[in-house]
């Protein structure tokens, strides 16, 4: 069985002469993802080549973090990875706090109303503001968007794939 990886951020640019990289960050957790000593792997977006690497050094800088990996000190030795992405298993995810998911594990949730109405299953998380907008996949008609807010979002079961929601007036 093959090993489970989310992306964590991905490689832009290189960064000065000595070999380190500018990293795109793509997780809430970056402080932690790419502290000194993490283990990640820097996988290639088409063909999968995977390529483990040790975190160094690192600092952010304007929205995007500086990374220096061990055995890499040099720019030629770091710019043919740019545009790949760093992943980790999926053993490695935090432990989130009780309303709180990862987007794989909402993504495919078949959507129900308080009555049992099936109304189709998420496909797409959109963050536009002040809170994110659950994209539903309906049978047969447009896409729903979904507020996530305490008076729409009613039960979430992850173990199931299920979320159970009370639509508010003009959601449909």
């Amino acid at each position: 069985m093959s090993k489970k990886y989310f992306n964590v951020g991905k490689l832009v640019n290189t960064h000065g002469l000595r070999g380190e990289v500018k990293v795109l960050p793509q997780t809430d957790f970056a402080e932690s993802r790419f502290a000194s000593g993490s283990k990640l792997s820097l996988q290639h977006p088409d063909n999968g080549q995977k390529l483990e690497v040790e975190i160094t050094g690192a600092r952010e800088h304007k929205g995007m973090f500086i990374l220096k990996l061990k055995g890499y000190n040099d720019i030629n030795e770091v710019e043919k990875y740019k545009g790949w992405t760093l992943k980790i298993g999926v053993e490695e995810l935090e432990q989130l706090d009780d309303g709180e998911y990862y987007y794989h594990e909402i993504l495919g949730c078949r959507v129900l109303t308080e009555d049992g109405e099936e109304l189709g299953t998420v496909s797409d998380i959109l963050r536009p503001g002040a809170n994110d907008v659950w994209v539903v996949d309906m049978p047969n008609k447009k896409q729903l968007l979904l507020p996530v807010i305490d008076e729409v979002l009613l039960k979430v079961d992850v173990a199931n794939k299920t979320v159970t929601v009370r639509l508010l007036e003009g959601l449909i």
